[in-house]
């Protein structure tokens, strides 16, 4: 069952399981978020952004016609964050400016995230990203091109550790996870949404910091 992290007069917000495709228009699936939660608020929902299906965490849905227009309005200025476990160390900080496709085969767009590293273990990473524009597959592509791709991602990453990942610290899912969302809110006022890590990657962190040397950022 979807767990429901926000609800009111105007919107929904989810936090999708990985695995699981946002909207039936991205996957042939009977069981897609956007009927879940349909079924879940025995209402019509308008869904405001999506995440890869191997991605979790939050993803907005709009109750009605004007809030999903405000919403995807004030978009461009939503703070959205996610974490991941990338092989190979980013810098502390870095803003990716990488102008990506805006679908396969179609021309490149502007495309930014913004990075920080907030710990390592052994030739991994827990790194958190927020998106300044919302492109295709942006964060998993943005990582790719800075040689750090996410663990897990069987399009961009890196077979060998995708199975070091699933072998030694049980994750066989991508490494990606929305954990906050801020934006404005239909009704005034601003939306603020967190969600933890699942349990699963969770417990890979746990098995990576036991298994290889730690260290954290200097503050």
């Amino acid at each position: 069952m979807t767990l429901i992290l926000h609800r009111d007069a105007r919107c929904v917000a989810v936090d999708k399981p990985s695995g699981v495709a946002t909207h039936r228009g991205w996957a042939d699936d009977d069981d897609a978020l956007l009927q879940q939660v349909r079924d879940a608020v025995n209402a019509y929902v308008y869904p405001i952004h999506r995440l890869d299906r191997g991605a979790s965490g939050i993803v907005l849905f709009a109750l009605d016609k004007e809030a999903a227009r405000a919403f995807s309005d004030a978009w461009e200025h939503a703070d959205k964050r996610y974490l991941g476990i990338t092989r190979g160390h980013p810098p502390d900080h870095l803003v990716i400016d990488h102008a990506i496709p805006r679908a396969p085969g179609e021309d490149r767009v502007p495309a930014i995230t913004e990075i920080w590293r907030r710990e390592t273990f052994g030739r991994y990473a827990l790194v958190e990203a927020r998106l300044h524009t919302g492109r295709l597959h942006q964060i998993r592509r943005h990582l790719k091109h800075i040689a750090c791709p996410l663990i897990g991602d069987v399009r961009y990453g890196k077979g060998e550790h995708n199975r070091i990942f699933r072998t030694q610290h049980a994750l066989h899912r991508l490494a990606l996870h929305c954990t906050s969302l801020t934006v404005a809110h239909p009704d005034a006022g601003t939306l603020a949404v967190a969600c933890p890590l699942p349990d699963d990657v969770l417990a890979a962190i746990a098995s990576c910091r036991a298994a290889y040397p730690v260290t954290a950022p200097a503050a």
